[in-house]
């Protein structure tokens, strides 16, 4: 059991492109079905890693990047086709990499470690959340605008929110000058 959060975040690294694939080329509900598998992963590889006591640092550095590969990808994706406004895809991505930035300055200057707030789990499970309302209205015909318009507003606050908390973070944890 020990491997099995990894491989289970592995799976959802290798789904990236394909998901990505599957937007481009309109194929919507498998796209659902396999974002929707994904999404799934990093809730169950968490639990499986807590429940049997399987942590990895391996698995700590992997599951953050998959969820960020995962949802960068479906959110520029989604936003240069028009099927979310472009200038959220612009606030998901900008947020990352900006948290990707602190997050690499401050662990070289082993300043502290990263661990995951609040927020910042809550907008994961919002972004997931409105990726699978797109490609469920797209390819189910599950859903309607307004659902998605609300979840549009949502996500908006909650990565806004969360990226202000790590920047606050950040700015209260200054890297100590290396000698």
């Amino acid at each position: 059991m020990r491997h099995v959060p990894n491989i289970l975040t592995l799976l959802r690294v290798l789904s990236v492109p394909v998901t990505v694939w599957l937007i481009v080329e309109g194929r919507m509900s498998t796209a659902f079905w396999l974002f929707t598998f994904a999404g799934a992963t990093d809730a169950v590889d968490g639990a499986v890693a807590r429940l049997f006591n399987a942590r990895t640092k391996l698995g700590q550095w992997m599951d953050p990047l998959a969820d960020k590969l995962l949802l960068v990808a479906t959110y520029i994706t989604l936003g240069t086709g028009g099927e979310l406004p472009l200038w959220l895809a612009v606030l998901v991505v900008v947020r990352d990499v900006v948290i990707l930035f602190y997050v690499f300055v401050y662990l070289l200057a082993g300043a502290f470690s990263v661990r995951p707030i609040l927020i910042s789990k809550i907008n994961t499970v919002a972004q997931i959340a409105l990726v699978a309302i797109v490609l469920a209205r797209l390819g189910l015909a599950w859903g309607g605008p307004m659902l998605t318009e609300a979840f549009i507003y949502v996500v908006a606050a909650t990565t806004t929110a969360s990226g202000a908390a790590y920047l606050f973070s950040a700015s209260r944890r200054q890297p100590a000058a290396r000698p």
